[in-house]
């Protein structure tokens, strides 16, 4: 694209009698000036070129997405070893992961707004070399200052699950586990800063290769240290939780590798100055990232929260939820792979201030996004006995009810995929246009007011039960598809898509 961007440039100028040495010579300066930002992404100049959004869009999208399948085939792996130690110890890395989730995945999503930072960076075309390294460098800072406060918040995972209603022996044996798998806190959060900083410049399938690799890495560290093989020792749950640390490192490693070898990438220097705080920047980090931080929180909350519920209306009911929401969260991280491409090209545009440009790469994200749900929903009403085949063995009699239920909430499920993907896109639209408090105040209450609340009225006041929880889920999505859709639909007349202008005269710092 940068190549086809210099041709017309080079074409037009000698059209005009100037000299293709010169141009070509003043291109290669402006580009390393404005950080390659032509290499990342957009043809700037083809505004009504939605054939050529589209190919950008998806080029950014599908290593994304993959590499989010991959991701949930490391924790896959993980169950797959320690379940095999007995259902005590499943049981109790079941509740260690779980608490550990929900807070690196939402701290993953705070700094990951370094995505959004670089974009509009590289979209603004002044200083980009420098500012994206400020931008990495703080990422990577509040990685640190965020992974030690949720360190300490899970050091004390067996007072948390004790004051949930955990047996004793059970949240003693999740601190076990805890106390050595959150030393992979870090490593992953700092793991999705660089991912955001390759993705961003352009280089996605970096993400896509190293998630495949930790795999392997993963595999191979629980089948030695699980089971004592190898020439390993036999650590049993410790030995699954020492791989975890081990895989986090091995991508962080990875990315660091990937980063110095690719010349594009190289030539920003991330490491360079390291040491040098850079206050605003981190501020505007902290700023735009919160809200995402809190959003996620509440999602997660959502189906937390639904899970207890099932757990009050029965085995079978929750068992089945259990399934049928594996099932929707698989699909899901396609539209959320879309949505973080969304953020990037809507970012990029954003800092560049082509008002048109943002338009189109939002409608086709969406776009992007409700066909892959609508394959995926007609899926789930076609054949939902062979994806929980997937799962269970459909044949045993022991299964019916927990089949029965599951194939109930599948439905719910595949009437809910458009809206949740539309949702998460628009989502990360807005957040592409920096745009994450009013967001999450909408998402917040659609997740918990609408939604919460309808989950627990059908759930205990009707016969619907376990699926009137399912019905709330899809109230709640519905709710904020139309409050953040809306929003993102507004964004002209809202003003969301106005970049603050540089203050006349000021310059940065020296990076």
């Amino acid at each position: 694209m940068y190549a086809i961007g210099v041709a017309r440039q080079s074409q037009s100028v000698h059209n005009i009698g100037v000299r293709t040495g010169l141009i070509c010579h003043m291109a290669r300066l402006i580009s390393i000036r404005a950080g390659c930002m032509h290499e990342m992404a957009p043809e700037v100049d083809t505004a009504d070129s939605w054939r050529a959004e589209i190919a950008a869009t998806f080029r950014l999208a599908w290593p994304l997405a993959l590499a989010n399948l991959l991701q949930m085939l490391i924790w896959a792996i993980d169950v797959f070893f320690v379940a095999r130690l007995g259902e005590f110890e499943l049981a109790a890395s079941s509740l260690a992961v779980s608490l550990f989730s929900i807070l690196g995945w939402a701290t993953i999503t705070l700094v990951s707004m370094v995505s959004a930072l670089i974009a509009a960076e590289l979209g603004r075309s002044r200083y980009a070399i420098a500012e994206v390294r400020r931008s990495v460098r703080m990422g990577v800072w509040l990685c640190v200052i965020c992974g030690v406060l949720v360190m300490l918040i899970l050091s004390q995972a067996e007072a948390i699950l004790l004051a949930s209603g955990q047996r004793a022996e059970l949240a003693a044996r999740a601190y076990d586990y805890m106390g050595i798998v959150l030393w992979a806190m870090i490593p992953l959060l700092v793991a999705s800063v660089l991912r955001s900083f390759v993705s961003a410049l352009g280089r996605p399938i970096f993400a896509t290769a190293i998630t495949a690799l930790a795999i392997g890495v993963n595999a191979l560290g629980n089948y030695a240290l699980v089971f004592g093989n190898l020439g390993a020792p036999a650590l049993g749950l410790e030995g699954s939780a020492i791989a975890t640390v081990v895989t986090s490192i091995f991508i962080v490693l990875a990315y660091v590798v990937a980063i110095q070898q690719d010349r594009r990438l190289r030539r920003y220097a991330i490491w360079g100055r390291f040491w040098r705080p850079e206050w605003d920047r981190l501020r505007d980090l902290v700023v735009l990232g919160t809200p995402v931080f809190f959003t996620t929180i509440a999602e997660a909350g959502l189906f937390g929260g639904a899970a207890l519920l099932m757990g009050l209306i029965g085995e079978s009911e929750l068992a089945g939820h259990t399934i049928a929401l594996q099932i929707a969260a698989f699909a899901f991280q396609v539209p959320f792979g879309v949505s973080q491409a969304a953020t990037i090209r809507v970012g990029y545009f954003y800092g560049a201030r082509d008002h048109e440009a943002i338009k189109r790469a939002g409608a086709v994200a969406l776009l992007i996004a409700v066909a892959f749900m609508a394959f995926t929903a007609s899926v789930m009403l076609l054949m939902p006995e062979a994806i929980l085949g997937l799962y269970i063995d459909t044949s045993k009699s022991v299964n019916a009810a927990m089949m029965a239920f599951a194939l109930q909430y599948i439905v719910i499920a595949a009437l809910f995929q458009l809206v949740d993907g539309l949702q998460v896109v628009a989502a990360g639209a807005l957040r592409g246009l920096q745009d994450t408090r009013v967001p999450m105040v909408m998402a917040i209450f659609s997740y918990w007011v609408p939604g919460f609340g309808t989950s627990y009225y059908l759930g205990f006041y009707t016969p619907l039960k376990g699926t009137g929880v399912w019905i709330g889920f899809a109230v709640g999505l519905t709710f904020a598809t139309v409050l953040l859709t809306g929003r993102w639909l507004m964004r002209e007349r809202l003003g969301l898509a106005h970049r603050p202008a540089r203050k006349p005269g000021a310059k940065p710092p020296a990076a």
